[in-house]
């Protein structure tokens, strides 16, 4: 119980009562690769933590084209974040699927806030999970209005490097916002130079 807790509120030191409460609110799941968490339309009211394995959340768009918006490997978290936080109480509007085997453990977004309020530790470590998430939505953001494809995926593989080397290239292709030939391109571009 208690090296679940550490892997999971890292660098939080929470007491047998605290750390009971926080474990009781968990729930222990596996999924197979290509199992979906969530499809868009769904209710979602539950954040998951990324045990083992690796997840994509993903959107598809009008014309059938999918869109990834994030992938999570161990020690990240993953949910439909403008279902569960969003203004109005919607349906999930991305999918989740599994494309690593995978152990999760998820919590109801009430038991959560619940949480935030009986643990102040746990809402300090929410806040700080929730700004690294925001910058690192932003800096995205910002590399695909300025920076070049080629840039953009030497950016991600040294950011991911567990990511880029245990994901198909159609992922990274789609999570950059190129083709899969464009990819293939600045592969072989980076493996001459």
């Amino acid at each position: 119980m208690n090296s679940i807790i550490k892997e999971i509120f890292p660098d939080n030191n929470f007491n047998e009562e605290e750390s009971e409460l926080l474990f009781s609110s968990l729930e222990r799941s596996s999924l197979g690769k290509g199992a979906f968490l969530l499809k868009a339309n769904e209710e979602i009211n539950h954040i998951y933590y990324v045990h083992t394995g690796c997840l994509r959340g993903y959107i598809i768009d009008l014309d059938g084209k999918e869109h990834i918006l994030q992938f999570a490997v161990k020690g990240w978290w993953i949910s439909d974040y403008i279902a569960l936080y969003g203004k109005s109480n919607i349906l999930s509007v991305s999918y989740i699927e599994c494309i690593r085997d995978a152990t999760i453990y998820s919590i109801s977004k009430s038991d959560f806030d619940q949480l935030r309020l009986d643990i102040p530790k746990v809402g300090h470590f929410h806040i700080r999970k929730m700004e690294l998430a925001f910058a690192s939505f932003q800096n995205r953001i910002l590399e695909n209005l300025t920076l070049s494809a080629k840039q953009r995926y030497i950016n991600f593989v040294s950011a991911y490097p567990s990511i880029a080397n245990d994901v198909k290239n159609y992922h990274i292709a789609s999570y950059l916002g190129i083709t899969t030939e464009s990819l293939s391109r600045i592969r072989k571009e980076i493996s001459i130079s």
